[in-house]
């Protein structure tokens, strides 16, 4: 390989490089935007899920007021 093909397959593999820093900031970005959606949703499930324990009664009765199975 000679000096020329050398430099050649140099600057190849620095433009390569330039791609993929650009590449994996792009995608680190795109992680952090995906883990803020990802908390903000979670917030929401979790508020939600309190309203409706809060608001809605259970639709089962207590071992208590339960009434025993016809075989008694």
């Amino acid at each position: 390989m000679d000096l020329e093909q050398m430099q050649q397959w140099l600057e190849r593999l620095e433009s390569r490089q330039a791609f993929q820093d650009e590449l994996i900031e792009s995608l680190n970005q795109t992680i952090i935007k995906l883990n803020d959606q990802v908390d903000r949703q979670q917030a929401q499930i979790e508020y939600l899920g309190k309203r409706v324990a809060a608001q809605a009664p259970s639709n089962l009765a207590h071992e208590s007021e339960e009434t025993p199975p016809p075989h008694y």
